[in-house]
């Protein structure tokens, strides 16, 4: 018999697997890192000595309590770290492990792959030096390093100040804070932000931290460049008050997260655009079940929500599963598990308020601006190909090649569809979404494949 699979060991995965194993079912557990815990809980590797609190701070015992959930779960599952799975179709994965491929046939799947950066690029962000602000957690907790002596942050989203605080408490020097968006919008988004008081109580924390240390926090601020020869030197960015400047040699920056949703596409999902998310999302119920009959989805690989949630979506999706196969579970444990989620739900939207979307990023974004670095596509090629008469994502795609290089449109996606629906003035869920294609992310040629 096929065993389930569960794609992605954060705490959606472990929690899914977790409960299945409750409930006497052994679970595959497939995970990209070498060890579980997902990006926000992300484990040094085994000679670092770094504690809990210096890597998690306020975290600390959520981190704890996921890792030693997974270590425990290690001898009852089939345990899969440094695995990518790459494609899945037909009832099987695709996966590379060390070099060599092979294909896992499955009953089941949960799908929990997470999610990374939203870039919205600027002049000068190909530059050595420059990292997203999921790039610049990884370097800090997994490599111990920083990115740089002078280090600025930019962009939106809890994420920012978070991985700032995380930076200045280490000991970088943190140059400065900028978010775009303005501190009114936070503001009116302050009653919906009181649904998780204490997850507001962090944010507010993070902060008040950083301008306690003399570190400047700007909002409302529109990156304008990043400049230097080999490496960043500098950043220029502008507000009411006209434009600045500041000395540095990295740059992390991003607007929020992105779902990743390429396998969940090529499993056959059904999709419908999310205006909360500002994304094409895989359409699930309440309990985490799919459109495509065995597909379930948990965590911020089916949209934003937040490690919590992805916690109460990974045991949720599990318990549906297991009701589909006939396994008797709490009723009362699911009902509450939705109402959690709703609640956190309602969080959500007043985060997505408080860190709202530069929508005039296209308007600004100049023709020379550089789009997708994996086939040089800029702004001004994807404006001709617009131009033309092309307003479908995937017709540009095909005309300028957009989101064909190797990251399968995962960086460039969501610039690109900014521009074409700013183009040809259509609503930026008009202009469709990119469609998944295998490999979701690169492969090595000459692969040796498991028999």
């Amino acid at each position: 018999m096929n065993p389930i699979a569960i794609i992605g060991a954060g705490p959606a995965g472990i929690r899914a697997a977790q409960t299945l194993v409750a409930h006497g079912v052994y679970p595959v557990l497939l995970d990209e890192a070498a060890r579980g815990g997902g990006q926000i809980y992300r484990r040094q590797p085994a000679n670092f000595t770094r504690t809990p609190a210096q890597l998690y701070g306020f975290e600390a015992h959520k981190a704890s309590a996921l890792h030693q959930t997974v270590d425990e779960l290690r001898e009852q599952i089939d345990y899969r770290p440094d695995t990518l799975v790459w494609n899945a179709e037909g009832g099987m994965l695709d996966t590379l492990h060390e070099g060599r491929a092979a294909r896992l046939a499955y009953a089941s799947v949960i799908v929990a792959t997470g999610a990374t950066d939203r870039i919205l690029p600027v002049p000068g962000w190909t530059l050595p030096g420059v990292y997203s602000l999921g790039a610049a957690q990884i370097a800090l907790k997994f490599q111990g390093c920083a990115i740089g002596e002078r280090v600025v942050f930019a962009g939106s989203g809890p994420l920012l100040y978070l991985v700032a605080y995380q930076y200045a408490k280490a000991g970088a020097n943190v140059v400065a804070v900028l978010d775009s968006s303005p501190l009114s919008a936070q503001a009116r988004a302050l009653p919906g932000l009181l649904a998780q008081p204490a997850t507001l109580a962090k944010g507010l924390y993070y902060r008040a931290w950083l301008t306690a240390k003399g570190i400047a926090v700007q909002q409302g601020v529109s990156l304008s460049r990043i400049d230097g020869e080999r490496r960043v030197q500098s950043l220029s960015w502008q507000n009411g008050k006209g434009q600045h400047r500041l000395d540095c040699d990295a740059v992390a920056f991003a607007h929020g997260l992105r779902s990743e949703t390429q396998l969940a596409d090529l499993l056959g999902c059904e999709f419908a655009w999310n205006p909360l998310n500002r994304a094409w999302l895989p359409q699930r119920d309440r309990a985490g079940r799919s459109s495509s009959p065995g597909v379930y989805l948990a965590g911020d690989g089916a949209g934003i929500m937040g490690a919590d949630a992805a916690e109460m979506a990974g045991e949720r999706a599990a318990l549906a599963l297991l009701e589909d196969l006939g396994y008797q579970v709490d009723p009362q444990r699911c009902a509450q598990l939705e109402q959690s989620l709703e609640r956190i739900g309602r969080f959500r939207q007043g985060l997505e308020r408080a860190f709202a979307f530069p929508e005039d990023w296209a308007d600004r974004a100049a023709d020379g601006l550089m789009i997708c670095r994996c086939e040089e596509v800029s702004v001004g090629d994807i404006r001709q190909i617009v131009g033309e008469g092309h307003w479908e994502i995937n017709r540009v795609k095909a005309h300028c090649r957009v989101g064909m290089g190797r990251c399968q449109g995962r960086m460039c996606g969501a610039a690109a569809a900014e521009i074409i629906a700013r183009e040809s003035g259509r609503n930026v869920q008009e202009i469709g979404r990119l469609r998944a294609q295998a490999p979701i992310k690169p492969v090595p040629f000459g692969l040796e494949v498991e028999s």
